[in-house]
C-alpha cells in the first residue's frame, strides 16, 4: 500500500480487502491527441463532400417512387453503416407510408413470399417503434407446424430472420421459434471457414444487430456492405467520411478527459482504483456517439468515474468505519461535513459533490439516486462486515440501487440538457417498467460473468449464490434462470419500444444503447476490468484506427 493511501490509518495495521486489479493497458497513449488538436481539423473540402453525399441520399430516400423495396434496403444499410442519425425525418416518413399502406391490422402485406425482405422490414418498423405483428412469419412453416427446411439453403434469410426475432415481445412465439431455429443451422455454417458467409454470420450470431453498439456494427458493417456487389458507391464514401469525421471528434474528446483524470493524480491518492478512463469514455460513447451530445459524453465519462471509483472503494477498499462515515456525508450533501473523513475519501467526496453545476431541477435528482447508490454500498459493506448471506430477495432489491441503472439514466439526461424537462426526470425517478427491466440485465449480466473473479476475495453474495442457496440448485442451473429472466426483461425493453411511447424515443434510446455497452462487455467475460484483450481491440477500431478511404 503506498504512504498517501495509508496516512489515515497510521496508528494501526487494517486489513483492506483489495481487489487485484491490472494497470491500465492505454497508458498516456489518448494524450497524444490534445497536442495534435490543430492538425486534426476537419478540411473544409472534406466538410463539403460530406454535405453533398448526405443531400444526395436524402434524394433517394425522397424520391416519388413506388419501390418500397429498394428503399427497405437503402434504410437497413443506411442505419447499419452508422449514417441514420442524418436522415431521422426521411426515414420515418419512409417507414410511416410503408406502415400505412402496406400493414393491415397489424401485419405485412407485402414482400410476403420473400423472407429475407420480409425479416428486414420487420426489424426496421419495430425499431421505429411500429407495432407490426410476427405472424406473417407462420407462413414459412411446413405441414407439422415447423419452420421449413427449405429456408436452410436460403442463409441471407436465416440470417434476416436470425436479427428480427431480439426484438419479440412476450407471448410471440413464433418468433422464438424463429430464434431456436435459426441458431440451430447458422452455428454450423459460422464454422465453416471458407464459406462466403461465415465472416458475417459469426459476427452476427455473437453481437445480434439489436444489441450491438451502433458504433461497432458501422465500423464491422462497412467492410461487409464494399465487398457487396450490388453497394452504392456514394453511401459508402459517405460512411466512410462520416465514421473517420466522427472519430476525430471523439479522439479530442478523450484527450480532454485524459488530462482532467492526470490531474486527478488517481495513482497517489487513490492507488487502489482501477485505471479505466479510456474503457469509461468508451461507455459513454456507447451511449451517444452523435457530435450534438459532446457534453453528454463528457459528463457521463466522469460520472462513470465516480461510480467505478465508490463501487472500488465499498467493494474492495474502505473499512466499515470509513465506509460509514463516507455514507454520513454523502447524505448531508454539503462540504462543510467533510472534515472527519480520510484523506482519501475527502478527495473523492470533492469530485463528488462538484462534478455538476447544472439546473437545480436536475440536480435534485441527480443526488436522491447518488444517496441511494451509496446507501445500497453500505448495506453491503455491512452484510461482508459480518459475512452476512442475504436471501434472493433481499439481494435483489439492494442490487437493484448497487447496479447504478436510475443514476446512470439520470446523468445521461442530465448531459442532454435543454430537451430533458423535469417531467423527464420525474419519469425515471418513478422506476418505469423500461428502468426495471434494465437493471435486471444489467445487474444479471454482471453477476454471470464477475462470479469468479469476485469470489476469489471476500465478497458478498451474487445472485448465483443467492439462487443456488435458495433453490439447493448448482451454478449451472442458477446460471440458466439469470439468462432466462435476462430474455424476458429484454421482451420488456422491446414493448416499451412500441408507439405511443411514455417519453420521446431519443430518452428511450439512451437506455438501449446503455444494455447494449453492457451486453457486449459482459458477453463472455468482463472486459471493462479486463480490457487487455477484446476491449483493447474494440476500443481500436473506435478509437485509433480509421476507415481505410
Amino acid at each position: 500500500m503506498c504512504a498517501s493511501a495509508s496516512n489515515h490509518n497510521a496508528k494501526s495495521e487494517v486489513h483492506r480487502n483489495v481487489a487485484d486489479f491490472q494497470p491500465s493497458v492505454w497508458g498516456d497513449y489518448f494524450l497524444r491527441y490534445a497536442s495534435e488538436s490543430e492538425s486534426m481539423e476537419l478540411d473544409p473540402n472534406i466538410v463539403e463532400q460530406i454535405e453533398m453525399l448526405k443531400n444526395d441520399v436524402k434524394s433517394m430516400l425522397g424520391l416519388n417512387t413506388e419501390n418500397s423495396l429498394k428503399k427497405v434496403y437503402l434504410i437497413d444499410s443506411i442505419c447499419r453503416l452508422g449514417l441514420g442519425y442524418h436522415f431521422e425525418p426521411e426515414i420515418e416518413d419512409v417507414l410511416q407510408h410503408i406502415y400505412k399502406n402496406y400493414v393491415k391490422n397489424g401485419e405485412i402485406t407485402i414482400f410476403e413470399d420473400n423472407i429475407y425482405s420480409l425479416a428486414v422490414l420487420f426489424r426496421l418498423l419495430r425499431q421505429q417503434g411500429f407495432n407490426v405483428l410476427p405472424n406473417v412469419f407462420n407462413k414459412f412453416k411446413d405441414e407439422q407446424g415447423n419452420f421449413s427446411e427449405r429456408l436452410i439453403e436460403n442463409v441471407e434469410g436465416m440470417l434476416s430472420l436470425y436479427e428480427a426475432t431480439h426484438l419479440m415481445v412476450h407471448g410471440e412465439d413464433v418468433l422464438e421459434e424463429a430464434l431456436a431455429f435459426t441458431i440451430s443451422h447458422l452455428e454450423p455454417i459460422a464454422n465453416q471457414l471458407n464459406n462466403s458467409h461465415a465472416k458475417q454470420v459469426k459476427h452476427s450470431l455473437r453481437h445480434a444487430l439489436h444489441r450491438n453498439l451502433p458504433r461497432l456494427e458501422a465500423r464491422s458493417y462497412i467492410s461487409i456492405y464494399e465487398q457487396d456487389p450490388s453497394h452504392n458507391k456514394n453511401l459508402l464514401i459517405l460512411a466512410k467520411l462520416d465514421f473517420n469525421t466522427l472519430q476525430r471528434l471523439h479522439q479530442k474528446e478523450i484527450s480532454n478527459i485524459c488530462k482532467w483524470w492526470k490531474e486527478f493524480d488517481l495513482s497517489n491518492k487513490l492507488p487502489y482504483v482501477r485505471d479505466r478512463i479510456v474503457e469509461c469514455y468508451f461507455w459513454a460513447l456507447g451511449v451517444f456517439f452523435e457530435p450534438q451530445y459532446s457534453k453528454a459524453r463528457e459528463i457521463m465519462t466522469k460520472q462513470i468515474i465516480i461510480i467505478m471509483i465508490i463501487d472500488d472503494t465499498y467493494d474492495a477498499y474502505g473499512t466499515i468505519d470509513e465506509l460509514q462515515l463516507f455514507t454520513k456525508t454523502i447524505e448531508k450533501w454539503d462540504n462543510r461535513f467533510s472534515d472527519n473523513l480520510p484523506e482519501y475519501l475527502k478527495s473523492l467526496y470533492k469530485k463528488v459533490l462538484n462534478i455538476y453545476d447544472r439546473k437545480t431541477y436536475a440536480l435534485k435528482y441527480y443526488v436522491k439516486e447518488l444517496i441511494r447508490y451509496v446507501q445500497a454500498h453500505m448495506t453491503e459493506a455491512k452484510w461482508l462486515s459480518i459475512n452476512y448471506q442475504p436471501t434472493l430477495e433481499e439481494y435483489i432489491h439492494v442490487s437493484a440501487e448497487t447496479s447504478s441503472c436510475l443514476l446512470l439514466v439520470t446523468t445521461c439526461y442530465i448531459g442532454m440538457e435543454d430537451t430533458a424537462t423535469e417531467d423527464i426526470f420525474q419519469w425515471v425517478s418513478n422506476r418505469p417498467k423500461i428502468i426495471n427491466a434494465s437493471i435486471v440485465i444489467g445487474r444479471l449480466l454482471n453477476d454471470i460473468v464477475t462470479n469468479e473473479f469476485e469470489q476469489k476475495r471476500q465478497h458478498i453474495s451474487s445472485f448465483l449464490e443467492c439462487y443456488m442457496r435458495q433453490y439447493n440448485v448448482s451454478k449451472e442451473v442458477a446460471i440458466q434462470e439469470a439468462r432466462k429472466r435476462i430474455s424476458n426483461a429484454w421482451k420488456d425493453i422491446n414493448k416499451e419500444f412500441f408507439r405511443p411511447t411514455d417519453i420521446p424515443m431519443p430518452f428511450l434510446k439512451c437506455i438501449l444503447n446503455a444494455l447494449r455497452f453492457l451486453d457486449v462487455i459482459y458477453k463472455d467475460r468482463d472486459i471493462f476490468t479486463h480490457p487487455e484483450g477484446e476491449m483493447k481491440i474494440l476500443i481500436k477500431a473506435l478509437l485509433v484506427d480509421p476507415v481505410p478511404i
